[in-house]
């Protein structure tokens, strides 16, 4: 589609300013904060790292390494989730792909231990990056992961993000053949998006046995441009 962008002014690039939620914090990685809690949350579930290019980790000095090397980083620019109730750390997320000329900006290097799994953090997490993003100006936010991901591929799926196709032969990672599924959200989808994710966040959405009542795939149903077909049946 032919926008006139005259007027458009390119975003900054992330800094790794903290974004807080109700249950979950975000706090730029550092090894000496959070690597020892992050290698807890991990340990023992090595398939948390099946599609990504590393890891399993086999001590927590090779992880604080690994970590270290990270948090050095700008792109990707890494964060930790930390919940609000317990103070731990159960997961990383990172901004990555950061090309404010283009407006557009990717979510990825997700890792979310068990103990965050399907919670209310997680999804906040991944909303509270989004909200920045688009905040911040960026016009296009972008999710990729292993097409044969079929649990990454259902996760963007309820945030919201349309899927737009795959990418054959993209990669080689740890010797086996890479496909890449790519989905986004626009700036123009922003909006419908904010107010389906506070809807589900809200805490009316949940009953006193923390049961939610709406789920966020079907609030975000209909603010999606293509549903992933990879998915149906």
């Amino acid at each position: 589609m032919d926008k006139d962008l005259s007027r458009w002014v390119p975003p900054l690039a992330p800094e790794g300013a903290v974004l807080a939620g109700t249950h979950v914090v975000l706090e730029r990685l550092d090894a000496d904060l959070h690597a020892a809690d992050l290698f807890r949350a991990f340990s023992g579930h090595d398939a948390l790292w099946e599609y990504l290019p590393y890891g399993p980790f086999a001590s927590a000095a090779t992880y604080y390494r690994w970590v270290k090397d990270m948090a050095a980083q700008t792109d990707p620019l890494f964060y930790v989730l930390r919940d609000r109730a317990t103070g731990h750390c159960g997961g990383v997320a990172s901004y990555l792909r950061i090309s404010p000329a283009a407006g557009s900006i990717e979510v990825g290097h997700i890792c979310i231990a068990p103990e965050l799994q399907k919670s209310v953090h997680a999804t906040e997490a991944m909303f509270l990056m989004m909200q920045w993003a688009f905040d911040a100006g960026y016009r296009r936010y972008e999710w990729k992961c292993n097409a044969a991901n079929v649990t990454s591929r259902r996760a963007a799926q309820r945030y919201g993000f349309s899927y737009e196709g795959v990418f054959r032969q993209a990669a080689v990672i740890k010797g086996r053949n890479r496909d890449t599924a790519w989905c986004s959200v626009i700036d123009s989808e922003w909006p419908a998006l904010r107010e389906a994710y506070g809807a589900w966040l809200s805490s009316s959405n949940f009953g006193a046995n923390g049961q939610q009542r709406e789920r966020l795939s079907d609030l975000t149903r209909l603010v999606r441009a293509n549903d992933d077909p990879g998915l149906r049946g």
